[in-house]
């Protein structure tokens, strides 16, 4: 497992990915009005607008490649808090949680019978 994915809170995705493609070139996919995000497979960084599913500050995220719940148990029996319970999102389910030094993370795996 490894930070897969940085995401960052934004007020107006396609203002932010405007800046960023100017700025880097970098590619962004919208994914709906309040989501965008590279799809490098490498670090990728995500542009959340979600009134939905908002995040209060910059959110490094964790990918696993199987058994989102069992990472969440681990997270809770390390000492973690989840702050966001599981959901879905286009492409995969993932959830939030805070450490005990109260940074905030997420947790995602990739299935893309999520996206239906």
């Amino acid at each position: 497992m490894r930070i897969s994915y940085v995401e960052l809170p934004v007020k107006d995705v396609a203002a932010a990915r405007d800046f960023y493609a100017g700025a880097f070139g970098w590619s962004l996919t919208d994914f709906g009005p309040d989501y965008a995000a590279t799809t490098t497979g490498d670090v990728d960084l995500g542009l959340n607008g979600s009134e939905d599913h908002p995040i209060p500050c910059v959110l490094p995220i964790v990918e696993v490649k199987a058994d989102l719940e069992g990472a969440l148990d681990r997270v809770v029996a390390a000492g973690g808090t989840i702050t966001v319970p599981v959901f879905a999102f286009p492409g995969g389910r993932r959830f939030h949680f805070r450490d005990p030094a109260g940074n905030d993370m997420g947790v995602f795996i990739v299935e893309q019978e999520a996206a239906g």
